[in-house]
This record gives structure tokens, C-alpha cells and sequence, in this order.
């Protein structure tokens, strides 16, 4: 069996994974960026698709032989003294389920552990590069999806629907702010959830919280209430079938940008954004049609695919434990149930179980921050997760309404410039901003949303930064979660389609309508930069 760069070593004594559990796809490469820079370009470096390993011609082709022995890779143990994908049980958990059985859990653990990985080292790497970029303001970062994915609502048009919207929107920004967009799924994982309270009560009765489809069930009884191990297979096989479509979608000509004008969802098309976009796909039409008169192929594989990744929150540490692997080439240790990971604003306490155990893998990681972070306690917690100060390694997800942002974000900026860190600033708009309506549903008004993700913007246009990017709880659905927008959904609404498992999201046509606005800004800011462009060219 010939491994490539990214091969991956199960942590346990196994039969060998393979290094690719789903259908091989021709590789796709990306356009050329015309800037020469000191950090890897975005759009320069040839890449595979977004399920292959990396290309081979990156690292010798290894014999079968040969490779047995690179890819069992003895992997450390918490006795070594040393960072071990289980180093993290010498540390405080927090926001971790009691299970009732324990020999159940270590069961299934060990059967997850003999599981192919859902994603590879290769990707995560890429998708490292491809951060860095938007750290210095050459690419931007969309990153969205559900609040918590769930079993009963797992089927291919939701899937299908929330990729769909999440191509609109990146096609918006990247018309508008004439730069990659970056594009991360809330996806195939995002199962879990952090919980105020261990215990919820009603009428009386008081029963563990809901935690995720992964950990319990919704319904208020004793038997869907009680952590339950076997459904972190189910979460795993959920993720797995989920990520092959959506490389499926990815590769496979869905995502093709002559498909632009076919992107729309049937309840946008007679909306105010439906008409924006139809102009908006007009557009880059007619720049495929010139490019073809002039004789440049629209058949390239960078026209017919896109690259998607996939990121959820570092929660569930057992479950995260079991899918971490040892990359045989580089011997670093990757999370292969996602490409990229973060800690919640609950569980990045510095010296805590969450940290300790990202501290130790090669992932790029996002860091939510809301208004509560002490700016030097955010420098030591990147420099714990980030010691080499690697591009592109940390996101940093700043999440605190329009008047804390002002107010809170310029300082968190300074700091980690002062302590010279690079990082990818990104703006999580949703959960400052969660209301309870008088019907008793939690929701987000939308101007709410919009004037977080202004002062985003403003704060660092006045610190000399760069806004690298968004991170939103939305859906392809047509649900009635938060209020506002263009098609005005009010509190009366609320409850004529409310989905959501956890907390709500934006539906497809308030998701567009955010992203005309973000690329607004972004066109602005271009705009703005290229007189000082010209100036530098002129002085040369």
C-alpha cells in the first residue's frame, strides 16, 4: 500500500487504516496568486482535493513494506512524561458527561480508536496555509453552519442546502473584496455543546443537561438524559457520511462556477438578496464568457471545484482522543475527526484539560473570545497553543456585541501585537447577541448581528488590522430563528419554523444579505488600500 506525505498512524496497535476511506477524485489545483510573499500564498500552492492525501510528489512513495513499519509509529503514554493524545486526564475537565458505564465507554472508545480517519494531516495543512493568508489580509474566512448538528434532521438536502448558501455567500465576498474566500464548514462534528448547568430541572424533576446528539438526547427523560457512549459511533458515521458528500459537492462539479446562476435556493429567488445575487451571477457570467473568448479554459479543475474543510469545537475530549493519529512523516499528532478545532470561551482556562490537550496537536485551532478575556491572559493562551508563533496555527473568534467590541476588542488587538503573535482575527456576531423573545424562545436580532460585525470592521480599520474573517451559526434552511432582515421576521414569526436544537441561527436569505454587507465593507477597504498601493509602485 503506497502512502504519501500525510499517511497517519493509528494510536493503537491495529490493522493498517487506510490513508483513504472515500472515492479518489482527480486533484484540482488552485489559481496563481501574482504576489510574491515571505509567507506561503494562497492561491499558489498546488493542492488535492479536499478527501485526498497530499501529493505524493511531496514525500518518496514507500513500499508496503516499508510503510507498515513508518506508519505504526509507537505513540507516548501519559506515564511518559511527556504530551500524549491522553496527557489531558492529569488536567481539570470541564463541560465533560458523567457515563453511568464506565467499561461501555472504554469499549467504545477503543472501537473508534480502530476507526479510518475522517479527514487527513495533508488538508489540515493546507488549510494552516490558507489561515496565514488571511492573517495578513489576502484571503478571508467564512466559516458557518449549524449550532449543533443533530440525528433526526441528518439527511442530504440539509446537507446539500447549508453548503449551497455557504457557495453563495463566499461567492458575494470574493466578488466584492477580490480575494480567496476561505470556506469552513460548522460541519460533519459539530455536535456538542458546552451547558450553563449540569442539571436541568423541570417541574420538579431534575435530569442531566442536553449536551449534543453525540453525548444524550433532547427529550426530557431519564433514558434520553443519560449519556450514552454508543452514540458517539453514531456521531462518527454521521460526520463521515456527511464529509463524503460534501466532497462529493465539492469535486464533483456542484461546485463548478459556471453553476453560479443555479446556487439560488427556491425561497430566495424573488427576495431582495435573490435579485442581488441574480445580478451579482450575471456578472461573473459574463467574465466566464470574456475568459472564454479570450481563449482561457473554464474547464480548469480550479473553476470546476472548490476547497471545503471542516471544524468543530474541541469538546467531547474522549470521543477527540480516540480520532487522533500520528502523521508517520512529520510525527506530528492531528485530530482527524476535524480539520480545524477551537476552545469555547467555557473550557480555555490555561492550565485546564481542553488546552492541554490542543496544546499537543497539529490542527489549526480557534480560540473564542468574548468581552470577559483579560488581553494578557488571550497572549499567554496563544503562545501555550502556538510556542513557534506559526501563521495561520491560531484563530483567534472574538465574539461580544457591537458596544464590548468597540470597547474590549482594540485592547486584545495590541496585546497580542505587542507580544508580536500572528494571528487570524474572526468575528463570531451570533452569540453576543442572543436574545429571549416574549414567546420565551431565544433569538438574534439581526441588526444586532450586523452592528457587531461593523464594529468588527471599524476596530480594526482603526488599529491597522486585518478582519480575517466570520464565524456564524446558519443554515440553508428557510427556519424563523433570529428576527430582522430584509424579509423581516418578527417575534410572531418565531415559532412557525423553529428548528433549532440549541441556539438559532441565520436562514439562507439573512445569511446573503450578511454577506452583501460584509463584502460592502470589504470593497471599501480595497478600494481605500489601492491609492496607497499606486504609491508604493510609483516610489519604486
Amino acid at each position: 500500500m503506497a502512502l504519501s506525505s500525510n499517511a497517519i498512524s493509528p494510536t493503537k496497535s491495529s490493522p493498517l487504516l487506510p490513508t483513504s476511506t472515500t472515492m479518489p477524485t482527480p486533484t484540482p489545483t488552485l489559481p496563481v496568486s501574482p504576489t510574491t510573499v515571505a509567507l506561503k500564498p494562497l492561491s499558489c500552492r498546488p493542492t488535492t482535493a479536499v478527501h485526498a492525501a497530499e501529493s505524493s510528489a511531496q514525500a518518496p512513495i514507500l513500499s508496503e513494506k516499508s510503510s507498515s513499519a513508518a506508519v505504526l509509529t509507537p505513540v507516548p503514554s501519559l506515564k511518559s512524561g511527556k504530551w500524549a493524545p491522553d496527557s489531558w486526564k492529569s488536567k481539570k475537565a470541564l463541560q465533560l458527561p458523567e457515563y453511568p458505564d464506565k467499561a461501555e465507554l472504554e469499549s467504545v472508545l477503543d472501537t473508534i480508536g480502530t476507526f479510518p480517519p475522517i479527514v487527513f494531516a495533508g488538508e489540515a495543512r493546507t488549510l494552516e496555509d490558507r489561515l496565514a493568508e488571511a492573517a495578513v489580509g489576502r484571503a478571508f474566512l467564512l466559516q458557518g453552519g449549524d449550532c449543533a448538528e443533530s440525528f433526526k434532521e441528518f439527511n442530504a438536502n440539509n446537507i446539500r442546502d447549508t453548503f449551497r448558501i455557504l457557495l453563495q455567500m463566499g461567492a458575494v465576498l470574493m466578488f466584492g473584496g477580490q480575494m480567496p474566500v476561505i470556506k469552513v464548514g460548522r460541519m460533519a462534528g459539530q455536535f456538542a455543546k458546552p451547558r450553563s448547568e449540569a442539571l436541568e430541572e423541570k417541574n420538579g424533576v431534575k435530569l442531566p443537561s442536553y449536551r449534543g446528539d453525540n453525548v444524550n438526547g433532547d427529550a426530557f427523560d431519564v433514558k434520553s438524559r443519560t449519556p450514552d457512549p454508543q452514540r458517539m459511533i453514531r456521531a462518527y458515521c454521521q460526520s463521515a457520511a456527511t464529509l463524503n458528500l460534501l466532497r462529493a459537492f465539492a469535486t464533483g462539479g456542484y461546485a463548478a462556477m459556471q453553476r453560479v446562476n443555479q446556487w439560488n435556493l427556491d425561497f430566495t429567488e424573488h427576495s431582495e438578496q435573490g435579485d442581488r445575487y441574480r445580478e451579482l451571477a450575471h456578472r461573473v457570467d459574463e467574465a466566464l464568457g470574456f475568459m472564454a473568448a479570450a481563449g482561457l479554459t473554464v474547464d480548469h479543475p480550479v473553476m470546476q471545484t472548490t476547497e471545503f474543510w471542516t471544524s468543530h469545537e474541541c469538546l467531547l475530549l474522549p470521543y477527540e482522543q480516540a480520532l487522533t493519529r500520528q502523521d508517520s512523516t512529520s510525527g506530528l499528532f492531528y485530530d482527524c475527526s476535524a480539520h480545524m478545532l477551537w476552545v469555547g470561551e467555557r473550557t480555555r482556562q490555561l492550565d485546564g484539560a481542553h488546552v492541554e490537550f490542543l496544546k499537543g496537536i497539529a490542527n489549526p485551532l480557534g480560540i473564542k473570545v468574548s468581552d470577559k478575556m483579560d488581553p494578557g491572559e488571550l497572549v499567554k493562551l496563544i503562545e501555550i497553543l502556538n510556542p513557534q508563533n506559526k501563521p495561520g496555527r491560531i484563530t483567534i473568534i472574538t465574539r461580544m456585541g457591537a458596544e464590548n467590541m468597540r470597547v474590549k476588542l482594540p485592547h486584545l488587538i495590541r496585546a497580542v501585537r505587542g507580544a508580536g503573535l500572528v494571528v487570524t482575527w474572526v468575528n463570531d456576531p451570533m452569540h453576543g447577541n442572543t436574545i429571549k423573545a416574549p414567546c420565551g424562545l431565544k433569538t438574534r436580532p439581526f441588526d444586532a448581528i450586523m452592528a457587531e460585525v461593523r464594529a468588527f470592521f471599524d476596530v480594526h480599520e482603526q488599529e491597522g488590522s486585518h478582519p480575517g474573517g466570520v464565524h456564524l451559526e446558519m443554515t440553508g434552511q428557510n427556519v424563523t430563528e433570529c428576527i430582522g432582515g430584509a424579509q423581516t421576521v418578527t417575534f410572531d414569526d418565531l415559532s412557525s419554523c423553529y428548528h433549532t436544537h440549541c441556539d438559532p441561527r441565520l436562514n439562507a436569505s439573512q445569511s446573503l444579505e450578511l454577506a452583501f454587507n460584509i463584502a460592502d465593507r470589504l470593497r471599501r477597504r480595497r478600494i481605500k488600500s489601492q491609492p496607497l498601493s499606486a504609491a508604493a509602485v510609483s516610489a519604486v
